[in-house]
């Protein structure tokens, strides 16, 4: 049987990767917070609801158990965990880098760390999310967000060099901007941003309006889930998946 665990799986993308795994036939082991959230994916097949915090090495510690109890191996960790928080690198609170790169990334590190003897047991892969804003030149005002996808490209890339040798794929997934709840905490921190500056409020006013642009050309998620699927059951994945990647920013 083959069995995947995703984080980040109550909510957006995550939860719609979670969900078509399963109804593909995999055993998932869909990860998050939110326990409400978790009772619904109950009702999906093969669908294993199991409350993990990224940032907690205790609750990651327990949910490696709750899946040891299950199975001695799994194909897939794909993680899907993240936050993105509109600030000022120069006014903001030092705390949302902090926060960004201790979900982004070292969230990542650790559920990888933990469950890695699983992945081992089968030969399994690792599908780590990035960004395209881990690629391309970062804009303002979304330092905190684009330098942990830099890092976690970084992180990316040096563990596949060094999984590589134990033949266990390690692929990053860039998507670009797709339809999700993040969208309206996006635009939600980005007027939380307005309120509080004492040096940008101009500015941020008139990209205001190019940033309700961008999201209103955001992509459905069908492209980016098609993308997973094809890096968790290919035989011979790419190296990186890069899924509507926005043109535009992508030139600056």
């Amino acid at each position: 049987m083959r069995y995947a665990l995703v984080t980040g799986a109550t909510s957006g993308l995550g939860k719609e990767i979670a969900i078509k795994l399963s109804e593909s036939g995999w055993n998932v082991f869909a990860c998050g917070r939110n326990e409400n959230a978790l009772e619904e994916i109950k009702a999906t097949t093969y669908c294993h609801p199991l409350k993990m915090d990224v940032v907690d090495q205790d609750s990651i510690d327990e949910a490696f158990e709750e899946v040891s109890k299950v199975t001695d191996h799994l194909n897939a960790i794909i993680n899907f965990s993240g936050i993105q928080k509109m600030s000022s690198l120069i006014e903001g609170d030092i705390d949302i880098i902090k926060q960004s790169l201790d979900v982004n990334l070292l969230g990542m590190a650790r559920v990888n760390q933990t469950f890695f003897p699983l992945v081992k047991n089968c030969k399994g892969r690792i599908i780590n999310c990035s960004s395209e804003c881990g690629w391309m030149t970062p804009q303002p005002f979304n330092g905190s967000y684009t330098l942990s996808k830099y890092a976690v490209e970084a992180y990316n890339d040096s563990l596949r060099r060094e999984l590589m040798f134990l033949d266990i794929p390690v692929i990053k997934i860039q998507p670009g901007s797709f339809k999700t709840a993040m969208h309206g905490k996006t635009l939600e921190s980005f007027d939380k941003l307005i309120n509080s500056t004492k040096l940008y409020r101009d500015v941020l006013e008139r990209m205001k309006g190019m940033m309700i642009i961008e999201l209103k050309m955001a992509n459905e998620p069908d492209a980016l889930i098609k993308a997973v699927m094809k890096a968790v059951n290919d035989p011979n994945p790419r190296q990186k998946y890069r899924v509507k990647n926005s043109p535009i920013l992508g030139a600056i």
